[in-house]
């Protein structure tokens, strides 16, 4: 697993050590934005992530509070991926980054979706975090 290291207190600096690295921001766009929730579901990504990152990115994501993982109910042999607080916490970042992506990136963010951050973005926000904490383990809610 990628180890983590903090090297400064500067808050930026914290999150780029989550966070400089493409692949943990793209399985939580995932997580919030596709509904994936398993190591298949994040194989299937467009980006085509490699599996040993792809394991190691989740592991890490786990062991440092972004994510939680459980047996899947239909089959003991595969887990269920979901975000916690810390995790759900991270939408706005996420639509932010996606906003600005978008702009100089078209066609960008789904256009139902750039159409609600453009009416209320904060609002819009706040639904993806309800129906994310929904999701949440009854022990984590």
């Amino acid at each position: 697993m990628k180890e983590i290291k903090q090297r400064s207190d500067c808050p930026l600096s914290y999150t780029l050590d989550f966070f400089g690295d493409k692949w943990s921001l793209l399985i939580i766009r995932d997580m919030m934005l596709e509904e994936k929730s398993t190591y298949g579901d994040f194989l299937s990504s467009k980006e085509k992530i490699a599996t040993n990152i792809l394991a190691d990115r989740l592991s890490m994501l786990e062991n440092n509070g972004f994510v939680t993982k459980q047996v899947a109910e239909d089959k003991k042999s595969k887990f269920v991926y979901t975000l916690t607080e810390k995790g759900i916490d991270l939408v706005p970042v996420v639509m932010e980054i996606g906003l600005w992506g978008s702009k100089y990136n078209p066609p960008g963010i789904k256009n139902e979706l750039m159409n609600a951050l453009r009416e209320d973005r904060e609002r819009t926000i706040r639904e993806i975090q309800e129906s994310l904490r929904k999701k949440l383990p009854h022990e984590l809610q």
